[in-house]
């Protein structure tokens, strides 16, 4: 029987691609390298203006200053650079409004092909984290579905189409009823798992929840 599990995440959060890295690996250490994964989307920024914001102005009047959200950024770089995540806020200049990105990554699901799916949602994560790309600009994420072999025009049809905006609307109204107010959320049959947790961690939960199947 293949397992299934639901991801909630928000691709600016830095802690949905440590905890996926992490879950990643988990899954090897409990030998269950096949489940079936499905990402769901939730927004951190909700009133976060479709073009963006400037990133050092939204993150000092979030913050209270700059310094603070500089210290911030460097424990997320440490903490990445321990399992092989490249984080370079240097490039950052945009904190943008993640609604396409979770477009997309719907728009891949709805294809059926779960590897593509998976690869094209770490690509996300690499593309603002590692690279400072404006993942809220159809363009960069045009790119990004392309080079996962997704039919770009189609893609981005899709992102502007009202279907989109109905589905992400009910899957955002659905994180929301489960009382989900922070991110990564992974759900595991009935079992919920918040934050990143460490994969020895998780790879140890797998395994329980697996015995009791």
């Amino acid at each position: 029987m293949t397992t299934t599990i639901d991801i909630t995440s928000d691709f600016i959060c830095p802690w949905c691609w440590i905890g996926h890295t992490n879950l990643k690996a988990a899954l090897a250490l409990a030998g269950q390298p096949h489940v079936q994964q499905r990402f769901l989307p939730f927004e951190l920024n909700p009133g976060m203006p479709p073009e963006g914001l400037n990133r050092q102005a939204y993150r000092t009047a979030k913050f209270g200053n700059w310094a603070r959200s500089q210290s911030m950024d460097e424990d997320v770089t440490q903490a990445g650079k321990q399992i092989g995540l490249d984080f370079h806020y240097d490039r950052i200049t945009h904190t943008p409004n993640t609604r396409l990105a979770h477009k997309l990554i719907a728009y891949a699901q709805l294809q059926g092909d779960s590897d593509k799916s998976e690869r094209l949602f770490e690509a996300l994560f690499v593309a603002y984290f590692s690279h400072g790309h404006n993942i809220g600009d159809p363009a960069v994420l045009a790119d990004l579905a392309a080079a996962q072999g997704l039919d770009t025009q189609a893609a981005l049809a899709y992102l502007h189409s009202d279907t989109a905006d109905t589905l992400l609307d009910a899957a955002l109204e659905q994180a929301h009823a489960a009382h989900l107010n922070s991110v990564p959320s992974l759900l595991i049959g009935n079992h919920r798992i918040v934050g990143a947790q460490s994969a020895e961690s998780m790879a140890a939960i797998l395994v329980k929840l697996n015995h009791h199947e």
